[in-house]
């Protein structure tokens, strides 16, 4: 008899634990939601790291090398040194309506 009590409270510990594991708190499926969320947001960091590691290149060669600044600033901002002269080469249009035999 009691075999027959101890077998049944053990099933329904079982059933209990099951039930907590697959629908309760923190359950399985959250946990392989929550894995895939980590899976993506560390991608996500190591490409933010790969730009981060880029700018602190870019800005430690700007700190140390003049050229540097000075190739930004021509590159980007336009700089014409002094005795220099600026040409500006405008490529023909196509689309003014002449067509070109």
């Amino acid at each position: 008899m009691w075999v027959r009590t101890l077998i049944s409270v053990l099933c329904a510990l079982v059933l209990g634990l099951q039930y907590a594991l697959w629908f309760g708190k923190s359950n399985v499926i959250d946990f392989f939601r929550l894995q895939q969320t980590v899976s993506s947001l560390q991608a996500e960091n190591i490409t933010l790291r790969e730009r981060n590691d880029q700018l602190h290149a870019d800005v430690n060669e700007i700190k140390n090398r003049m050229e540097a600044i000075e190739g930004r600033a021509r590159e980007q901002l336009g700089l014409i040194l002094p005795g220099e002269t600026y040409f500006q080469i405008i490529p023909p249009d196509s689309s003014d309506g002449v067509a070109n035999d």
